[in-house]
């Protein structure tokens, strides 16, 4: 290999720095791993010192030797050689040096991987654009290791882990913050690597939801990237200012303003300029354009914590046969990308018809559009339910058919402008299912936590009680807000 992918005196002049001073372990190890450096004996070097500091021992010759020998790894010339060399008081550069030399190696070695699988292999251009991204966002993050991970890493992650849990006291948190403190509770928050589903019949406020959710992100100052395939950017943006000023977003979309709401806008239009959203609104997307965009953006601002996509059944197949194959390639594809990035990727998807022929008109799993798929791939299934959508249609259907036939009809239904709201916890990987209770402000299209005075169960029992009867209205067309 030439010699301006690897410098071997750099890489001493580091180890042997660590030697004379173990102090300074720590902040290079938080800058490499065992994997930058070239000479294999080098790399066990690294190795063996990150286990004495695991282990609380002395970072020094006599331990250095004790632990290489036990695994097999000591080389008396080569160790001599690091001790030989001079130790260095500024070890900035010389790290950098290796890095940037790493980095060389695996960008060497990806290019020798494209031509294998692009000429020898014949894989299929999508396939092959796939493994280039992933690798490069690999070597962008510095994790280009595929090696099998052993039960001693594997533990020690789990235990520090447990740590940071015991640290965080009662909190129910331990994951992304949702947005609501109800949520909260029963999820512990999304989790890292999380697909979650979040789906609904039109007018439940499918997309009101997940902007709720991303304004709260982006106001404690985390990054959220938005993929809007039905909206554009400027319609989400009034939808999110309309939630955060208590402004009516009819009065928003025609300007209608007080002077007073005038201030209030310029405040929050300017507040959130400043936020960390990224919209993509160009109503066309693969899981490869989901992919590739996510990928670069994620290593461009890694301050990003959340991805949603609106919604799920517009996205388009890579040429696979039939739409439930390609549903089932995009639900598997976020998924991994979501493990991938090491942060949850909320997904909006449609529910079927037949929801609506049903007594009870609250949604099951079965009711989710090509549901196999999405079903096994998701980790957590949310569905928005709110009955006052269906008396509101119910009571509209009934005044119209009194018209038909010359009738009076005087509704007892009155519209409210706060309605209640369950968002039912379909499917959770690792936690309980139920329903948790918010209340939607129609005006603001903001969804808030229910407030209760007293703790309910959280295990929920259906009863047809609860709903009006539509059996003998047939289809009911949902207003759209």
């Amino acid at each position: 290999m030439s010699e301006n992918m690897y410098n071997l005196n750099i890489e001493r002049a580091v180890l042997s720095a660590i030697i004379f001073d173990p102090q300074i372990f720590e902040e290079i190890a938080s800058k490499l791993s065992a994997s930058d450096y070239y000479l294999p004996f080098h790399q066990h070097l690294f190795s063996a010192m990150e286990d004495l500091a695991r282990e609380d021992k002395p970072i020094d010759e006599e331990f250095l030797k004790t632990k290489l020998s036990a695994s097999g790894n000591y080389d008396e010339v080569s160790l001599l050689d690091v001790l030989a060399s001079n130790p260095i008081s500024n070890t900035d550069a010389y790290i950098g040096e290796i890095r940037s030399r790493a980095t060389k190696r695996a960008l060497a070695t990806l290019a020798t991987t494209i031509k294998k699988v692009t000429i020898e292999d014949d894989l299929p251009v999508e396939e092959v654009m796939n493994l280039v991204e992933k690798k490069l966002y690999e070597i962008t993050q510095n994790s280009t290791s595929e090696d099998f991970r052993e039960a001693k890493d594997i533990t020690i992650a789990m235990i520090e882990e447990i740590n940071r849990l015991k640290s965080l006291g009662n909190t129910k948190l331990i994951g992304t913050d949702t947005g609501f403190r109800n949520l909260n509770d029963k999820t512990s928050g999304f989790g890292k690597g999380d697909l979650v589903i979040i789906a609904a019949r039109p007018a439940m406020g499918k997309t009101a939801l997940v902007l709720n959710m991303a304004l709260r992100a982006v106001e404690r100052n985390e990054g959220v990237a938005f993929f809007s395939l039905e909206m554009p950017a400027e319609q989400l943006m009034l939808r999110m200012l309309s939630a955060k000023t208590s402004i009516p977003l009819q009065a928003l979309r025609v300007g209608d303003l007080s002077d007073e709401q005038w201030s209030q806008l310029s405040a929050a239009s300017d507040d959130m300029a400043t936020k960390k959203l990224f919209v993509d609104d160009g109503g066309h997307a693969t899981i490869h354009h989901v992919r590739s965009k996510l990928r670069k953006l994620k290593s461009q601002h890694p301050e990003i914590t959340m991805a949603i996509i609106d919604y799920l059944q517009l996205m388009s197949g890579e040429g696979k046969e039939g739409r439930q194959q390609e549903i089932s390639e995009i639900s598997r594809g976020l998924k991994q990308l979501a493990r991938e990035l090491q942060m949850p990727i909320l997904a909006l998807s449609q529910l079927n018809r037949g929801v609506e022929s049903r007594d009870n008109k609250r949604p099951l799993l079965s009711d989710l559009r090509e549901s196999g798929a999405i079903e096994q791939d998701a980790d957590i299934i949310l569905f928005v339910y709110r009955d006052d959508v269906y008396r509101e249609a119910a009571e509209k259907e009934k005044e119209m058919k009194a018209k038909a036939e010359g009738k009076e009809y005087e509704s007892s239904y009155k519209r409210k402008s706060e309605e209640e709201t369950e968002l039912i916890i379909g499917k959770q990987r690792n936690g309980p299912t139920g329903t948790v209770d918010l209340v939607f402000h129609k005006n603001f299209t903001r969804f808030v936590d229910a407030h209760k005075g007293a703790e309910t169960p959280f295990e929920v029992i259906y009863e047809e009680n609860g709903n009006m009867d539509t059996r003998d209205l047939g289809h009911i067309e949902l207003p759209t807000i």
